[in-house]
């Protein structure tokens, strides 16, 4: 940072942040990008003069590639750094790793102990182990052959997190697995789970529905209430009887005070609304195939969390089928030693930086399966490709309790929620509710109820925190988020900054909280201005699930790519809302072995709400998308009931042109959850399904035309968006696939998901090589060729007019002589 301060006055810079491991750095752009469409060029411009500087910087025998992991951390002993350091220490006390490796800033190691220390035990990373044919792991195992057992169809799914049960039963040596089955895959004795299904009826003459409550027994009279025949999510709350708490925030009474009136009745998952409301909301993506439930008795959430995976699609089906040795870690380094790509976009206002959070959300999986780099873990080839899952077991601080399991430690009043409320995730995680409260509707409030869909996993919070919240007036939804950020503790606070700091001109303590909450998109509110001259920083959205690629010309690809879709979505007025047990299960799903290819993803199929042409609620909608597929397009009039791209054609404002139907549910419409979304590939995903869904790389291509793209940055991000479209229909591997493949095509590699010196010396060597531009990669990068960075370039040099001796004169002419086109011209005139 001394060196960007003396070259402060070029245009580009870099900011460099020390990060957990001590061979690791943190770099960002030393000035944000602006929102115009040139600064899409500046995103690979910068990345590449920060690789020219680190490599300013590096000695002889030092490298710095941009890849994900380490590949031999963790097993190489007290040989395993440079100096070496010896195993275990008293932060860490791991098997595997020296506390020596970890930054030795305070934060880092104090971060690792707490989590250790509150846990009550080492973290336990168990991730499933590549079969090869001579892996010796897999040798005595019944049952388990090298194809996937889920068959060609479905991907093998690594349920991180969640892995007590199989450890308590085989070991740190083993980890049970399931198969992405859309029958089966959410049946109420697996994993992921959603909340339980309850049908408003309260039988009483007169009664039309349910108030909403701020809090048992606090009524909302001006709330869009849900009516008899509605459907609603939610939980039973532990400590009040007779109550559950909705995903929206709000809550309901289940039966009377007298318990003589039931109010409501639980039922299947499959049950859906059936009311008039439910039409103005079906009317965006309507129920095209009515299931039938049967009411019946969910069992309980608890018992259904705590089932192991039971489905076993293999012919010769047998116990051992579900369980698969693992690659063992232990401590906090594993996780927090992966590298990644993490973008920060600056919203409009409050409401904006909320519903870009949601939309994120959804894209998170989808990301990282397209960027995934982590094929290999502590030396051994993995059944996985991302490292999410690996850092979030590696700072999963949960109690036994918290994890649901039983005879552990009792009450800590000193811990948040005494250590016993049951937590379903790790603080590093997808996350778990949504927060955009939805724009207003004078005539249709729908805005809780279309939350209270997609909010379909349980949530807890921090009961105080919420109340407080909502007595201050913020919505429940955002409430909700934060409340449920309280559910942890700090796992760091310095010395002078406890009362000392003030809470009303600053936000130190909540970043405590909020910055070691890490979840997949992490919304940032604007910090305190210390003085005039402090530069405005407003509402920001972080989206972190992406995986570091080896070149800068693919980290600028999905950076870009990323940046133009939340534009997409606000200006095109779209949205990607699904249920978020299901963007649970593409996060599972994501980590599988080359997920981006094979795998397929739950997404919505509707962008845009529908208009009419397609079976619904009785009635017939279509997608302005299928409209235009077949060749109807809209006219566009002097009318005000224009669809999101009359307005774009007629460059008309929003406020005015806005259709009938959006005002109805302007963004999150959404029917049965079934029936909002679908699986789709990777490729279609990107490109397109049907004459309903555009894809979202045409609808970037569409935006760009829409805002008059200059050619130079329509050039590049050509070959961004063509590069992305070959990496989702497989004809560019992904890094974790090209990783694997190296390493199995190498001539050490014995095939026995072993990575030994050899192979991880020469595998670094490669990366290094193709990041820099030295080697040319056709299976990653197809034709794209990378102009090769040297650190001579790193810095700009001043025009100096510092006089200079003779001596120094004649030998510069002297050296410039000896050039062979100076000789060559020199003999040639005379």
């Amino acid at each position: 940072n001394q060196n960007e301060q003396v070259h402060i006055h070029e245009s580009e810079g870099c900011n460099w942040v020390p990060e957990y491991g001590a061979w690791m750095v943190e770099a960002t752009p030393s000035r944000p990008y602006t929102g115009y469409s040139t600064d899409l060029l500046r995103v690979e411009r910068n990345m590449r003069l920060r690789r020219k500087r680190i490599l300013s910087v590096l000695k002889p025998d030092e490298i710095a590639p941009t890849v994900a992991v380490f590949p031999l951390l963790g097993a190489m002993g007290d040989d395993g750094s440079v100096p070496a350091v010896p195993v275990g220490g008293p932060v860490t006390e791991s098997d595997y790793i020296g506390d020596g490796i970890i930054n030795p800033h305070p934060r880092f190691g104090t971060l690792s102990a707490n989590i250790r220390k509150r846990r009550g035990e080492k973290v336990n990373i168990r991730v499933p182990l590549f079969h090869d044919v001579n892996t010796p792991e897999y040798k005595d195992l019944p049952f388990t052959p090298v194809a996937n057992c889920c068959g060609e169809e479905k991907m093998l799914l690594w349920r991180f997190g969640k892995g007590d049960l199989s450890r308590e039963k085989y070991g740190d040596g083993f980890v049970i697995v399931g198969c992405s089955n859309s029958a089966k895959e959410f049946d109420d004795h697996g994993d992921p789970v959603t909340l339980k299904k309850w049908l408003v009826n309260v039988e009483c003459q007169g009664c039309k529905g349910l108030f909403y409550r701020s809090a048992p027994g606090v009524i909302v009279a001006d709330a869009d209430w849900p009516r008899n025949g509605d459907i609603v999510v939610g939980s039973k709350i532990p400590d009040v009887p007779g109550w559950i708490r909705l995903q929206n925030g709000y809550y309901l009474p289940m039966y009377s005070d007298e318990v003589q009136i039931t109010f409501l009745h639980q039922v299947a998952p499959e049950t859906h609304s059936k009311n008039e409301q439910s039409q103005a909301l079906g009317s965006a993506t309507p129920q095209f195939r009515p299931s039938v439930g049967n009411v019946d008795t969910i069992p309980d959430l608890k018992d259904a969390l705590e089932t192991a995976v039971k489905t076993s699609l293999c012919p010769q089906e047998a116990q051992m089928f579900n369980v698969r040795p693992a690659i063992h870690m232990d401590a906090m380094a594993f996780g927090m030693g992966c590298c990644c790509l993490q973008i920060t976009f600056q919203a409009q206002d409050v409401d904006e930086s909320r519903f870009i959070y949601d939309q994120l959300a959804v894209m998170a999986p989808i990301m990282m399966a397209l960027t995934a780099s982590t094929p290999v873990l502590k030396g051994r080839l993995a059944d996985t490709d991302c490292r999410w899952g690996i850092i979030s077991e590696s700072v999963d601080d949960r109690t036994p309790a918290e994890r649901g399991r039983k005879g552990g430690p009792g009450p800590d009043l000193l811990i948040a929620g005494k250590g016993q409320r049951r937590l379903y995730k790790s603080r590093y995680d997808s996350i778990s509710t949504y927060i955009y409260q939805g724009a207003s509707c004078e005539e249709n409030h729908m805005n809780n109820r279309i939350l209270n869909m997609y909010n379909d996993i349980p949530v807890p919070i921090d009961e105080e925190k919420y109340h407080q919240l909502r007595e201050a007036g913020i919505d429940p939804a955002l409430s909700q988020h934060i409340a449920h950020i309280f559910v942890r503790d700090p796992l760091v606070i310095f010395d002078g900054a406890v009362e000392e700091v003030d809470d009303e001109t600053q936000t130190e303590h909540f970043e405590s909280i909020q910055s070691t909450n890490w979840q997949t998109v992490r919304w940032k509110p604007p910090p305190p201005r210390s003085g005039p001259n402090d530069p405005h920083i407003g509402w920001r959205t972080e989206f972190r699930s992406m995986e570091i690629q080896l070149t800068d010309f693919e980290n600028a690809a999905f950076t870009t790519f990323i940046t133009l879709l939340t534009r997409v979505i606000l200006t095109f007025d779209l949205n990607l809302y699904i249920p978020l047990s299901r963007v649970d299960a593409n996060m599972q799903r994501a980590h599988g072995r080359n997920a981006a290819a094979k795998g397929k993803f739950f997404f919505r199929r509707h962008l845009a709400p529908l208009e009419e042409g397609d079976e619904g609620f009785e009635e017939e909608y279509a997608s302005m998308f299928s409209r235009a597929a077949n060749g109807k397009m809209p006219t566009v009039n002097s009318g005000t009931n224009l669809t999101s791209f009359d307005r774009l054609e007629s460059n008309q404002s929003y406020d005015s042109t806005v259709s009938e139907k959006r005002r109805v549910a302007p963004h999150a419409s959404g029917g049965a959850e079934e029936n909002s979304f679908e699986e789709m590939t990777m490729a279609e995903i990107m490109t397109g399904k049907g004459d309903y869904f555009p894809g979202l790389i045409p609808l970037i291509y569409a935006y760009l035309d829409h805002i008059q793209c200059d050619s130079v940055t329509m050039e590049r991000m050509t070959k961004y968006l063509d590069f992305i479209e070959k990496r989702a229909t497989g004809q560019l591997l992904t890094p974790a696939t090209w990783i694997r493949k190296f390493i199995r095509n190498h001539e050490d590699y014995k095939f026995d998901s072993v990575v030994t010196d050899s192979i991880a010396y020469d595998l670094l060597i490669a990366c290094k090589e193709i990041g820099e531009g030295k080697r040319e990669s056709p299976d990653l990068l197809g034709d794209i060729k990378i102009r090769p960075i040297s650190a001579a370039d790193a810095y700009t040099r001043k025009l100096e007019s510092k006089r200079v001796n003779n001596e120094q004169i004649l030998s510069l002419l002297r050296r410039y002589s000896e050039r062979k086109t100076f000789a060559e011209t020199n003999s040639a005139t005379v």
